[in-house]
């Protein structure tokens, strides 16, 4: 019989941030335009933007993957993948992290993403049914594939680590950061790459969008009272996350501890959430993080700006922290 070795909990930070975004296609310009209130949300380009009922959103201006990687890597790649290594790279740059074959196997890159290479997957689509080919374009599946972006941040920096993505829509990138911090605090990994990607902008998945009739034909206004709905964007978001102790050992610039983490799953209904599923995932990351509700001063929601998601979390909110939930700061 193996006798099981038992870790202690090492504590779990982070060192880098990386970001391609509607407001800024690195983290200094995101921050100085969330700091300005600048809004990302406007009228986003596409060729058949005429077809969609709602005209606004939150794309990705002034994007040039070949500033940042080769133009062979860049052929390998969907508009999705580009982002997430793009970010990472970034997060990688700002934590100082060398990767070497001392650490390679004990980094891991966790991504999320809920909808993968779509840009790939329609213009597959579009040749075979629209314009009759009888062949699509060879790298059709790489391209496509939701684990792209993991898997090119993984073959950018010689990562040989666990390295996979994570799918569960909304949540996926929240999943992703969770499962890092689960990895390093175990002592599985020592560090790792986790965060998300999408780009939504395909004329096809506008549509889908538009049957379900929850997106805003102006501005998404969480939790307010005249809001209309959601807003479509893109782009990615990608944290270096290593133990305290690692980063304290080459000085690393520490911007964040990771204390505790919870997730559950509704099993209810596929778009209506459940509002104790939302409750005991708050309940558990308290429980985990080892705090009292009345220390959290902030919450990061959902806030969909749709009438039935925004009301529920609300109520969540207030059933987790009681007469505390007053003087909390809630925005997404």
């Amino acid at each position: 019989m193996v006798k099981r070795i038992k870790m202690e909990s090492r504590k779990v930070v982070v060192t880098g941030t990386g970001v391609i975004s509607a407001i800024g296609n690195n983290t200094t310009d995101f921050w100085k335009n969330i700091v300005d209130c600048k809004p990302g949300i406007g009228e986003y380009h596409h060729p058949l933007a005429e077809q969609i009922r709602f005209k606004n959103g939150a794309d990705v201006k002034n994007f040039d993957g070949t500033q940042y990687l080769e133009k062979g890597d860049l052929d390998l790649m969907d508009r999705f993948a580009q982002f997430a290594v793009v970010a990472a790279k970034e997060a990688v740059h700002q934590s100082s992290f060398i990767v070497d074959k001392e650490n390679k196997y004990r980094t891991a890159v966790i991504c999320g993403t809920s909808i993968g290479g779509i840009h790939a997957q329609e213009q597959s689509y579009f040749e075979v049914y629209k314009e009759n080919k009888t062949r699509v374009h060879p790298l059709t599946i790489p391209k496509s594939m939701p684990n792209g972006g993991a898997s090119n941040i993984s073959m950018q920096m010689g990562i040989t680590g666990p390295v996979y993505t994570i799918s569960t829509a909304c949540a996926s990138s929240n999943h992703a950061i969770g499962n890092a911090f689960w990895l390093i605090r175990s002592g599985i990994c020592d560090q790792a790459i986790a965060g998300g990607s999408e780009t939504p902008f395909t004329y096809t998945f506008l549509k889908a969008w538009e049957a379900i009739r929850v997106v805003a034909q102006d501005t998404c206004r969480p939790f307010s009272k005249s809001r209309q709905g959601m807003i479509l964007g893109e782009g990615a978001g990608m944290l270096m996350m290593e133990t305290l102790e690692a980063a304290q050992k080459r000085g690393a610039t520490i911007l964040a501890e990771v204390i505790g983490f919870g997730m559950t799953s509704d099993a209810s209904h596929i778009t209506k959430p459940d509002q104790k599923g939302a409750e005991e995932a708050m309940r558990m990351a308290i429980r985990d993080a080892g705090i009292h509700p009345a220390q959290i001063g902030y919450i990061n929601a959902h806030g969909t700006g749709t009438l039935v998601n925004d009301s529920m979390e609300v109520a969540a909110v207030k059933n987790v922290f009681g007469e505390h939930a007053n003087q909390l700061a809630i925005s997404s």
